[in-house]
């Protein structure tokens, strides 16, 4: 476990030790002791944990909080680790970490290396991370890249707190969607060979469909005119899926994401997974036939109203292959957690999705959806609305192109899923201390320059002696450093990761005050070597938090 994990699981056990003697004392009412739990204050004077288990027992005692923390604080004692305890109103018990304590913590980090951070949170549990998994029926607009960034940092969140992760895109390649894309694309096509034909109603009508049929013109020429109509509109139509999943792919490559699995939804058909779930929901008394349909009787476990699984012209619905694909995750690749990320239209599916996985024999628990909320682009205060390239929706390649990786991972991750968020374009792009990617990666440069200058001066600092790290200015770094496997914990206990994007910026602005009031490489050699190595530790630090957000880490800038 962490060190710094460790001290705080320390400090819980001695509350609950002190308040039991207290107890034993006569000085609290001998009732069951409520989950203790320890904070981070909010104020730096009120030292680095604090604890308001005195108000949580006012409330069942009678008793004044600040009496209640007063008479547990006076069993507890100080150590090496902890240099003093103090109440604070309105009845708060605080723990301030000794600075000799706080400044080994310099060595461990360098110790640990790229390492630092790693907790056993998981326990080696195997977990999915289903996210994107847009229609292949067009290009990924900035809504489908919340999500993707949302995912993949998550899975690099996890896999550090000790989870086993599979990241997984689900291929809508059957369905009602698929068949209005085929259609729509034989029908560009034959236009694109002067041939008068009509969208379907249902169609796809993006520029794109244009340009992907010209695409196919160009390879195949007039190939599929020639064939009987039935025939052509199925190759063409795989032709044209394959090729706009492989967008799909090189557009989410651009923003560094990339998935253990590809798992296509026709799948659940060929290879029977469909059949089984249904099955095993009829078997449980959850499938009803009525109104020439069949239906998941989602009443019977507390929904409002039962769910359609087969149309009454035999198809299956969208919820139909939902089932068969979380029977796939749960049962047959028994993955011990699933967390589906979702658009914000998928919403009202999540609650019978719950319900469905319980029908299955699941526990419920073990199915996490997360809804990723719309994004809004604006240019500055403009709202932005269509590309100005295709005339479109703007596409997610195009705002990468135009603002970079970093920024758009940044941005995505920077406002909790359940937000809706707003991306403003000129910000991302700005190369000052107004953008929070310029801010923190700058940060990373600054640090980078001073180890350069030592190296090209010569300096080993080994064996420098962390023991004159003993400056407030110092002191406050280190503490922030060591806040990251926290950090690493709260994400992989909520699955927020956007707590990366403030704990980044807290230690970039740490560092900058740092830089500025502490001459690193100085005239006196052993404050020198000192800082040096604080200096090292805060890159790696730094490294590993850009690291965990899909961002680069740029020695100079």
């Amino acid at each position: 476990m962490s060190e710094v994990l460790l001290i705080r699981q320390r400090i819980i056990e001695s509350i609950q030790q002190a308040a039991i003697q207290a107890q034993q004392s006569g000085k609290l009412p001998g009732i069951p002791l409520p989950e203790i739990s320890v904070e981070r204050p909010q104020k730096a004077e009120h030292g680095d944990y604090a604890t308001s288990l005195p108000l949580k027992l006012a409330r069942s005692t009678g008793q004044n909080p600040l009496i209640i923390a007063k008479n547990i604080a006076a069993f507890i004692s100080c150590n090496a680790e902890i240099a003093d305890v103090t109440i604070a109103p309105p009845g708060f018990i605080n723990f301030t970490l000794s600075k000799e304590w706080l400044i080994k913590q310099v060595n461990n980090i360098l110790l640990q290396g790229n390492k630092y951070g790693d907790i056993d949170y998981g326990h080696g549990k195997y977990v999915q991370i289903e996210f994107v998994s847009a229609n292949p029926t067009g290009p990924l607009h900035v809504g489908h890249g919340r999500g993707a960034v949302l995912g993949s940092t998550l899975a690099n969140v996890l896999k550090s707190a000790g989870f086993k992760v599979q990241k997984e895109f689900y291929i809508n390649d059957a369905g009602n969607q698929i068949l209005a894309f085929t259609r729509s694309l034989f029908a560009r096509y034959q236009q694109c060979l002067d041939i008068d034909v009509e969208m379907p109603a249902e169609g796809y009508f993006g520029s794109y469909m244009t340009d992907l049929a010209k695409e196919i013109i160009e390879n195949c020429g007039d190939k599929f005119i020639k064939m009987p109509s039935v025939e052509a509109e199925a190759e063409l139509g795989q032709l044209g899926l394959d090729k706009m999943i492989a967008r799909i792919k090189e557009s989410l490559e651009l923003l560094g994401v990339r998935f253990d699995q590809w798992f296509s939804e026709r799948s659940l058909y060929k290879n029977g997974q469909y059949d089984k779930a249904i099955s095993i929901l009829r078997q449980n008394g959850y499938i009803a036939d009525k109104e020439s349909a069949t239906w998941f009787v989602s009443t019977a476990l507390g929904e409002d109203k039962d769910s359609v699984v087969v149309r009454s012209d035999g198809t299956p619905t969208y919820f139909a292959t939902d089932i068969a694909y979380h029977y796939n995750k749960f049962i047959e690749r028994k993955f011990d957690r699933v967390i589906d990320i979702w658009g914000a239209d998928h919403q009202g599916h999540v609650s019978r999705m719950e319900a469905v996985v319980g029908a299955l024999g699941i526990n419920p628990k073990r199915l996490k959806v997360i809804i990723s909320q719309l994004v809004t682009l604006r240019r500055g205060g403009e709202l932005v609305r269509i590309s100005k390239r295709s005339g479109d929706m703007i596409t997610l390649s195009e705002v990468i192109e135009e603002v970079g990786v970093d920024a758009c991972r940044f941005f995505f991750l920077c406002r909790s899923a359940d937000s809706q968020m707003d991306f403003d374009l000129e910000l991302a792009k700005k190369e000052s201390q107004d953008n929070p990617v310029y801010y923190i990666q700058y940060a990373n440069a600054r640090i980078s320059s001073i180890l350069r200058l030592a190296e090209e001066k010569g300096i080993d600092f080994t064996d420098g002696d962390i023991s004159l790290l003993t400056g407030e200015t110092e002191l406050t770094l280190i503490r922030k450093m060591l806040l990251l496997p926290e950090i690493i914990e709260l994400i992989a206990n909520s699955l927020e990761p956007h707590h990366l994007t403030y704990y980044s910026q807290d230690l970039a602005t740490i560092f900058h005050s740092f830089y500025k009031q502490c001459r690193v490489v100085t005239d006196d050699p052993d404050t020198t070597r000192a800082r040096l190595k604080l200096v090292a530790s805060a890159k790696l630090v730094l490294s590993k938090t850009l690291h965990l957000m899909g961002m680069t880490i740029p020695d100079r800038m």
